[in-house]
């Protein structure tokens, strides 16, 4: 019975991966290189968790990919931002692998997706080829490795879900291998007063608490001085042996006095709940600070699926006279971990620091929806829009509102609307709704307009404005010049511009017919593959369109020659 007891613990213990769940030999290697990751699955990203693994391509695109199973392409995907080129491909066990911030697909595929492009005369496209339509083979080439979407650098993004619930699963757990024997990096920690009566160090505020490595590789805390209910949170992060990239740690393990208040880890999550990442970080610091605390105790409004074990949701009553040893042991996915000791001791002092409470006109409470007149606009918050209750920021000037500001995070959009009767009908046209930044700069905010009100729906809190835009984007010619013989020529390429609202649409012809352009925001550019059209004329007209998002349009016609 004590050995069985004893393997249960071992098999349940953070960081001890499920293996066993999933297929270890079923699945290929979706590129013929080394796997060096950039970024880890679960890793904090803003408003969401990374839903997969990004794969280092040696800082070069057009690397080949290949499909880690038998299968089906049931979606490909072209956008601009976000995935990028991104292909999903059903397999008979049950699983969808994902291939996204592609270059281009294979030929096979590429001559699919293009046709479909032509078809509907538009770059961005999102297709659901009927099941067996498209089928591929473990191992065949699918599609090159490139930058494309809102990707930060070439690599390849790389999923695995469940085909039924649709649920990302950590990739790791299938038997792909890392080289990682480096211990996760501890780089802060806080220690948060939760209760009305808790004070932490004579301070009723978050306060950084000091610790220093042992010679046995763990750290041990500042002794803590506390009385009431606290929780504690910490700044890390994790780095594999062949990269220099910070990446996301995989599990984390609370304890105090041997008991686990909390431990969660990254091994799955769904889509529907990764907005709730919101409050497993400190959002207030982030928006301060742009560093991600996560708290290892749950507030009311944590709904995330993630964790295995909590005590008084990770929260710790500090009594009056007695000792408390509190750890936190984070781990990476090969069980690299670091350990942080924190000895605790129920003491009441005398407070220093009293609470910071934000208090304004306006209190929010959060399963109500709220509605305000600012003047210039109007503001709705439905229900639900925020995490808890709290005192809100609303400051009106003219054409100019401020809604509190980046450290409160909205789980749901949230509307603004404005009245633009007093501005003429040939105003109006130029009109959009920007939000300012921190040095007063607009960027554009996606803006309906009906009738005499212009509204955009939004989970950023800030200061918004009505802004007018008259000047229509700027186009020129980038790999080429009028009149210029292109025999050699693979490709066509434009950059276009525009300083204020931003591109909306773009469109291109060649001789009076149509032509796929890709359009790479990050680079500004548009690309012309001469290889999608065969050109029957010597002499070549392009001409290209492009209208930024209040409807200011710049034309572009020139010449070129190829034979």
């Amino acid at each position: 019975m004590r050995a069985f007891l004893l393997l249960f613990l071992v098999l349940f213990s953070v960081g001890i991966k499920s293996q066993d769940k999933y297929p270890q030999d079923t699945f290929g290697s979706p590129m013929d290189i080394p796997i060096i990751l950039a970024g880890t699955f679960g890793e904090l990203r803003s408003n969401h968790f990374h839903a997969g693994i990004d794969i280092k391509t040696q800082q070069r695109e057009g690397l080949p990919v290949y499909t880690i199973g038998d299968g089906t392409v049931t979606r490909i995907k072209i956008s601009h931002w976000g995935y990028g080129k991104a292909m999903y491909i059903a397999h008979p066990n049950g699983y969808t692998s994902v291939y996204a911030h592609l270059k281009k697909f294979s030929p096979e595929i590429e001559e699919y997706i293009k046709s479909i492009q032509y078809q509907k005369q538009s770059y961005q496209v999102e297709v659901f080829p009927d099941y067996g339509e498209l089928k591929v083979k473990k191992g065949e080439l699918i599609a090159y490795s490139g930058n494309s979407g809102s990707s930060g650098g070439p690599h390849l993004h790389f999923e695995i879900r469940s085909s039924i619930s649709e649920k990302p699963t950590n990739p790791l757990l299938y038997g792909y291998k890392v080289d990682d024997a480096t211990n996760p990096i501890m780089e802060k920690l806080f220690v948060y007063p939760l209760s009305e009566d808790a004070v932490v160090k004579q301070n009723q505020n978050r306060t950084e608490v000091n610790f220093t490595k042992q010679k046995d590789g763990s750290f041990l805390a500042d002794k803590i001085h506390a009385i009431g209910t606290i929780g504690f949170g910490f700044i890390g992060f994790d780095r594999q042996d062949l990269a220099a990239n910070k990446n996301g740690v995989h599990a984390v393990k609370q304890t105090v006095n041997g008991d686990v208040y909390s431990e969660y880890d990254f091994e799955t999550f769904s889509f529907a709940e990764t907005k709730y990442i919101n409050t497993l970080i400190d959002y207030q610091y982030l928006g301060k600070y742009r560093k991600r605390i996560q708290k290892c105790f749950k507030t009311p409004s944590n709904r995330l699926s993630i964790y295995n074990t909590t005590k008084n949701n990770g929260k710790i009553k500090i009594v009056e006279g007695l000792s408390y040893n509190v750890e936190l042991l984070i781990q990476d996915f090969e069980g690299n971990s670091v350990k942080v000791i924190i000895p605790v001791e129920g003491k009441t002092e005398a407070v220093k620091k009293k609470k910071k409470i934000n208090k304004a006109d306006t209190f929010i409470i959060a399963k109500k929806p709220n509605n305000y007149d600012l003047g210039a606009a109007q503001v709705y918050f439905p229900s639900n829009t925020f995490y808890e209750d709290f005192y809100i920021n609303l400051k009106k000037d003219d054409d100019t509102v401020t809604i509190h500001n980046n450290t409160v995070a909205a789980h749901r959009k949230f509307t603004i609307s404005f009245d633009i009767s007093k501005f003429s009908k040939e105003e109006q046209k130029q009109l959009f709704i920007a939000r300012l930044d921190a040095k007063k700069r607009p960027s554009y905010a996606s803006t309906y307009k009906r009738g005499k009100t212009f509204t955009t729906r939004t989970r950023n809190l800030g200061t918004y404005t009505l802004a007018k835009d008259t000047i229509p984007p700027k186009i020129t010619l980038k790999n080429f010049k009028e009149k210029q013989w292109l025999n050699n020529y693979k490709y066509l390429s434009v950059k276009i511009a525009d300083d204020l609202s931003g591109i909306n649409t773009y469109s291109a012809s060649l001789n009076g017919e149509w032509i796929l352009m890709e359009y790479e925001p990050k680079k500004k550019t548009l690309t012309y593959n001469f290889d999608d059209k065969i050109l029957d004329k010597k002499q070549c007209e392009l001409k290209l369109i492009v209208t930024d998002n209040v409807g200011n349009t710049s034309t572009l016609t020139t010449s070129f020659y190829r034979k």
